[in-house]
This record gives C-alpha cells, structure tokens and sequence, in this order.
C-alpha cells in the first residue's frame, strides 16, 4: 500500500493506460470463453471436422516454421553479421508480407504456385498438388509469417559480443562450429521467440489461405465458414476449443524457452 501511495500522478495515468490496454486484450477473449457452455465445448470437440482441423492448423504451421527455420535462422545470423550492398532493401523486402494485405498477399502467390505457373507445372509431374493442399497452407502461413522469424533472430545475433566470436576464430574454429557452440546458443531466447511468434502468426492466418487452400479447412477458415453459414453460435466453441489449443502450446513453447535459459545459465556459472 505503501508502494501505491507513492506513485506519482504520471505513474498512476501510466497504470491506468496499462490496464486499459489488458482489459482490451482480455475482454473480448474472456467474454468469448463464458458464453460458450461446457456441455457445447464437449460436444463441438467431438466433431470430426471441428478436431481435424484444429489439428490440422497446429501440424501445418509447426512443419513451416521448422521447414523455414532452417534457411531463415543462417540467413538472420548473415544479416546480423554482414554488411553487403543493399543490405536494406533486403531488410526492407523482409518485411513486405507484413505490410500488404494477405488477400493480396494469397493473390500474389497463386501466380507462383498455380497449376498454370512454373512451379506449379514442375510441382505436378512430381505428384505435387499446391493448391488445396496442406503444402498451400504451409506456404501461405509461410509467407506472411516468416518475418517474425528473421527478424528476431536477428537481433538475438547482433545481441551476441562479436568479440567472442573473433576470439573463437583466432583458436582455430570454423565458422560453423562458432555459430553453433557460440552464436546460436546465446541468442537462442531471441530465435525462439522469433519462432513462436512465426508459428502463432501461421496459426492464424486466414485472407492468404482462404485465397489458397480453402480445403481442407484450417480452423480459422472453418470458423468463418460456420459464421458466415450458420451464425455467431454455431462458430463461437470452434473459436474457443482453438483458442485453448492455441494458449496451451503458448505455454509449452515458452517453458521450453525457459528451461534452455536456465541450462544456459548454469553452464555459464560452471
């Protein structure tokens, strides 16, 4: 109480900002959860289009950002330790997904992936079908999310002292091995947050995959179709049952990211 006394008038014009904010964010999200009974939530669960797509949204967005990952986490590290020509157009064009509309967004990629394109010809002698097909979702969430990913990995590198790097160059290691026993691990908190925040944009993405893969529906895409076939109650549970889905994979992502804090931590104390 007495901490609160103390508080000056900005400071309390600051929580209250605060709290506005949270109850913003809260509000709508609590208010969705009451009104949807736990009899309808059991029920809505047990439905086979309602589980597979949910399912299908967690599996399809976690196989593309580990899929991207891949390129993208070096290509963050070249970034945050290069300097090349037009190393900001590039850094600008990073984040140009972020910035269009995803309509337009999911327009701009039927032209590269249709059956009529390049890709789309040479995807289909393979057996490979883009459109309405898991592997069109995976781009799609891909693409308007793979941003979060770069851009936070890049910042944990150029977070990492360049003068540990140099020191481990000049006792004979690799460029490799200093990015993985050096550079990785101490921006790891950093690349994977980049990481979880990929994945939660790829979860819910809807103008770019509706363009797409309308089928087989992803969860965000169904709860349209039900809103806009059925009404606000018959696509309220799919919304909640998603949104728990959703927050309990949050939660393990960020344990996660904790705990390799901690061993982080506890090898720099050995």
């Amino acid at each position: 109480m007495k901490s609160i006394k103390n508080l000056s008038l900005f400071q309390t014009i600051l929580i209250i900002f605060g709290g506005l904010i949270l109850l913003f964010i809260v509000a709508p999200i609590l208010s969705m959860c009451l009104s949807s009974s736990v009899h309808t939530l059991v029920k809505t669960a047990a439905e086979e289009q309602v589980y597979k797509s949910i399912w299908l949204t967690l599996w399809t967005s976690m196989a593309a950002t580990i899929a991207f990952a891949i390129l993208a986490v070096p290509f963050a590290y070249l970034l945050a330790r290069k300097n090349f020509p037009f190393k900001r157009l590039i850094c600008g064009i990073i984040d140009v997904p972020i910035v269009i509309p995803h309509s337009a967004a999911g327009i701009a990629l039927l032209g590269v992936i249709s059956r009529d394109s390049i890709a789309g010809e040479a995807a289909s002698k393979i057996g490979i079908n883009f459109i309405d097909h898991p592997i069109g979702i995976m781009i799609a969430m891909a693409f308007v999310s793979l941003p979060f990913l770069i851009n936070g990995a890049r910042e944990g590198f150029e977070s990492v002292p360049i003068q540990l790097e140099k020191t481990a160059y000049t006792l004979g290691a690799s460029n490799s091995k200093v990015f993985f026993t050096i550079s990785l691990p101490m921006a790891w908190r950093s690349v994977m947050s980049g990481f979880v925040m990929m994945w939660g944009r790829g979860l819910s993405e809807f103008g770019t995959i509706v363009i797409i893969a309308y089928y087989p529906m992803v969860t965000s895409v169904l709860i349209y179709n039900r809103f806009t076939s059925y009404g606000l109650k018959y696509a309220q549970p799919v919304a909640v049952l998603f949104v728990v889905a959703c927050l309990i994979m949050f939660i393990f992502f960020r344990l996660l990211s904790m705990e390799k804090k901690k061993k982080n931590n506890l090898v720099r104390y050995k």
